[in-house]
């Protein structure tokens, strides 16, 4: 009796390995079919294909939870806005220098947009300039203010604008506030923990425990807007915390650099809050006291750039492409963190190559030192090709600005990586004007003190030099 109970478990035990292993090939061709439809990127096409044929269990969790784009189809349920009459007096047109028509066209054609003249901007550096001008602005506001921000600390500066806000819904502003669930504090952020209480409307983007909500560190909303009454815009790399505040000598002291953005254009940059507060709250924010009539404020032509992992995936990404190209004697940029994609190296070697000047400020040390490990190590095609490359000294400078011939300049919140590039929401704005070109090209160029040389690298220890090549391997999450 006990052989054949022996018997029966070994002959049911081959049957349930066959039938698992129907199931894991059954599984694996169907996932794998999914990653060929939906991978644009051959190589994490193929990196996908191989964990879950590698384990088929462990690969397809990893690829339900981390590979599918979800934000997507979520996102292709906003509706986006009518376009907004502006003021009925007369408006000068967009004017674009001949030079760089061939840009305008090109990136007409990838945002939808067109160029819009009548602007006005107004340079901050740090949080010391421009968070009491932004406070002003909020305490000026009678009909609406947004505000969208990465991190939004509830510490004192965070504070002070939590009870600007609140001063706002009750004086009867409409008030709406976007938080990141990860940037501003994992799991419920304490400055939106306040917001609810207070009674100020305010949502968390992307954020819940579920790992199908995808509460992960790529695919955030890194953009910085506030907006007021639909007229006055703020944008740029300012977050909203105490480091941000140079002048107080704060442990970790961060500078930047901020816009105030006035004129038609403003609309595009309501656009971009309004689609966001629909993805996040549902709600849709319509009337003159987000979109009002919009008058000339200055003398600058802007548009805006948004991008994402939906359809504004890489937008950002082709921009800075189509500048690269159309660049003729200089290309200056300063970021916080430099981790491009190929194409983007590929292209600024080809311009070093044919005589344009190529300047690349990074930080000495920033505020993610695995970001500076990969970095090291992803530079050095563009060392030989003549791309100089300047180390900014601390205290750490998250400013993002890139200047072309200094007469066309790209701001706003995208670092040059894969994550602002492709995983992230971002939003830039991008001027055709010689005075603010030739203003944050100055700005640029007075970085370049400590230059970055083959030499350098080559002098680094060769275990560094060899966890500097294994983190790089990171770098499409980077």
């Amino acid at each position: 009796m006990e052989d054949i109970l022996t018997r029966w478990l070994a002959q049911t035990a081959v049957i349930r390995a066959d039938l698992l292993a129907a199931l894991g090939v059954a599984v694996s061709l169907g996932v794998s079919l999914h990653i060929l439809m939906r991978k644009r990127v051959v190589g994490s096409a193929i990196g996908w294909t191989g964990l879950v044929w590698l384990s088929p269990v462990f690969g397809t969790a990893l690829y339900l939870t981390f590979g599918l784009n979800r934000v997507e189809r979520r996102a292709r349920k906003l509706k986006r806005r009518p376009s907004v009459q502006y003021d009925e007096t007369p408006q000068a047109p967009a004017a674009v220098p001949e030079a760089y028509a061939p840009l305008d066209r090109a990136v007409r054609a990838i945002t939808g947009l067109p160029t819009v003249a009548g602007t006005g901007i107004t340079v901050f550096r740090n949080g010391d300039e421009a968070y009491p001008a932004m406070l002003a602005a909020i305490a000026d506001a009678r009909r609406s203010v947004a505000l969208s921000s990465y991190i939004f600390l509830d510490d004192e500066i965070g504070q002070t604008f939590i009870a600007a806000l609140k001063k706002a819904v009750d004086r009867g502003c409409e008030v709406r506030v976007i938080l990141d669930g990860i940037g501003s504090g994992y799991f419920f952020p304490a400055a939106w923990r306040r917001l609810q209480r207070l009674g100020v409307p305010s949502g968390l983007f992307m954020h819940s425990v579920l790992p199908w909500r995808m509460p992960f560190l790529n695919l955030r909303t890194h953009k910085k807007l506030l907006i007021l009454d639909g007229r006055i815009a703020f944008t740029g790399g300012v977050n909203i915390s105490d480091g941000n505040r140079v002048s107080d000598k704060p442990k970790f002291p961060i500078r930047d650099t901020h816009f105030r953005i006035e004129g038609p254009v403003v609309e595009q940059l309501a656009q971009a809050f309004i689609v966001d507060w629909a993805f996040v709250s549902g709600e849709e924010l319509e009337g003159e006291a987000w979109m009002p009539r919009l008058s000339p404020a200055g003398d600058l032509t802007a548009r805006v750039v948004t991008s994402g992992p939906d359809a504004d995936i890489e937008k950002i990404a082709t921009v800075v492409l189509q500048a690269i190209a159309c660049a003729r004697s200089s290309i200056r940029l300063t970021t916080p963190y430099f981790l491009p994609n190929d194409l983007i190296v590929s292209a600024l070697c080809l311009a070093a190559t044919r005589g344009i000047e190529v300047d690349v400020v990074i930080p000495r040390r920033s505020d993610h030192r695995i970001v500076d490990w990969a970095t090291r190590a992803h530079i050095e095609p563009l060392l030989e090709s003549g791309v100089r490359i300047w180390l900014d000294e601390p205290p750490f400078d998250h400013s993002k600005a890139l200047s072309v011939d200094r007469e066309w300049c790209f701001v706003g919140s995208a670092n040059w990586d894969s994550r602002s590039f492709r995983l992230n929401f971002e939003l830039n704005v991008e001027v055709y004007d010689a005075a603010l070109a030739r203003r944050l090209d100055d700005f640029i160029s007075g970085k370049c003190e400590t230059r970055l040389t083959q030499a350098d690298l080559d002098a680094r220890p060769h275990l560094v030099r060899l966890r500097d090549a294994a983190v790089r391997l990171l770098l499409p999450y980077l």
